[in-house]
């Protein structure tokens, strides 16, 4: 089990992003979470196997039909947040 961090920028709030992340984390077996950020980003933690990951980190640089990704970030998780997950949730805003 791998985890990665993500982070999405472009127009990504208000096209149902963080609702189509967890559809197609949930369908690729990825536990996690996804949240919109203030400075109009969504942020990810994705687990799950690697294949699985690579799959859903690209299909997060498209994003559903009415988003416009302009880039995304991927590093390790931070210190925080490094630990098992069970289900893939949309949490609050930060």
């Amino acid at each position: 089990m791998r985890s990665r961090q993500i982070r999405v920028n472009g127009q990504v709030q208000g096209v149902g992003y963080r609702y189509a992340l967890r559809d197609e984390a949930q369908r690729l077996g990825i536990t996690g979470w996804v949240r919109n950020r203030s400075d109009g980003s969504v942020e990810a933690l994705l687990q799950g196997d690697a294949a699985a990951l690579e799959r859903l980190i690209a299909w997060a640089r498209r994003g559903p039909a009415l988003a416009r990704v302009a880039e995304l970030h991927e590093a390790a998780p931070e210190r925080d947040f490094d630990r098992g997950y069970t289900l893939f949730e949309i949490w609050p805003s930060a």
